[in-house]
């Protein structure tokens, strides 16, 4: 592999500390986009589909490679809803919490999804069964309140269908 993809310390400043991710499957992502103009958006997916989420200590990794601040890579990855900072749940569930669906339903069904995984948009269930996310449209506003499970999309759902869902779902975790 070449030295640019893999970390090397720096002499400036001293990085935060961070859990161990795998240096090697991002640099093997980065290697496979090197030269590709416009790769920081493509190279962010890659390496999202390999760990399942985006390290935060492979910032300044996939920075060095591409030749752009620390800053501007993390700056896409917290603009971009899709990247995690963290693993996500087993099970996936979007909630839509645009204005078709709340006037349907949508913010009691969020608050039953809730307080039946004990947790909050953006988290993920303590069993790590399910990670609960807010989306803004999921292009199902005729069939509102609409809700997203590991990439199935439902609509009309109500707080019963869904708890049918979750039950399915966690029994498969």
């Amino acid at each position: 592999m070449k030295d640019a993809v893999l970390p090397r310390p720096s002499r400036r400043r001293v990085e935060a500390d961070h859990p161990p991710y795998d240096v090697t499957a991002v640099a093997a992502v980065l290697e496979r986009w090197a030269g590709t103009p416009g790769n920081l958006l493509p190279v962010l997916h890659d390496v999202q589909a390999a760990l399942g989420h985006v390290p935060p200590g492979c910032v300044a990794q996939i920075a060095r490679a591409l030749n752009r601040s620390r800053a501007e890579v993390h700056g896409v990855i917290s603009f971009y809803h899709d990247f995690r900072r963290q693993p996500a749940g087993r099970h996936v569930l979007k909630v839509c919490q645009a204005e078709s669906c709340q006037a349907t339903g949508g913010r009691a069904l969020t608050a039953r999804l809730e307080q039946l995984l004990g947790c909050g948009l953006g988290e993920t269930s303590a069993d790590g069964a399910v990670t609960l996310e807010a989306v803004y449209c999921l292009g199902n506003c005729a069939c509102s309140p609409a809700m997203m499970l590991d990439g199935r999309l439902f609509g009309r759902v109500t707080e019963a269908a869904a708890e049918r869902l979750l039950a399915e779902a966690r029994q498969d975790a």
